[in-house]
């Protein structure tokens, strides 16, 4: 049976830009690719819990307003369940802590290097200007 790693991916997302990452080449998993920033779920650890651990880990920031996205599988290294949040507002100055560097980029123009990225940004697209979902304008 293949172990799935579950995972949390932050879209950081202010007006019409979202933060991306330049991995390190040193990383286990997708070395020196562009990504929108995650990492690992501890064992006991709630999506929730991981999400406000890692973007400070990460990113030094603190989140303050994030919703769910989607969930989507990313075949890598290992077999991973990355469940995606955007979040539209937090305390802090971003810092790279993990990643070679990160950078903003237009949300009309996010070039990523994982078709789960691509699939999230995507889905951000799709649902950002639904009434169903207003929570997720950016």
């Amino acid at each position: 049976m293949i172990k799935v790693h579950e995972c949390v991916s932050f879209l950081l997302v202010d007006d019409a830009q979202v933060l991306l990452e330049k991995r390190a080449k040193d990383k286990t998993c997708d070395p020196d690719i562009v990504a929108i920033p995650s990492g690992h779920i501890e064992v006991g650890e709630s999506q929730k819990e991981a999400l406000l651990r890692e973007i400070q880990e990460e990113l030094g920031v603190t989140p303050k307003s994030y919703h769910y996205l989607c969930s989507l599988y990313h075949p890598t290294t290992e077999l991973q369940l990355l469940h995606y949040y955007v979040v539209s507002y937090w305390e802090g100055s971003i810092s790279s802590f993990e990643a070679a560097e990160v950078f903003w980029c237009n949300l009309s123009e996010a070039h990523v290097d994982t078709l789960a990225d691509k699939v999230a940004l995507s889905e951000y697209h799709r649902l950002k200007g639904s009434p169903v979902l207003p929570s997720l304008m950016a």
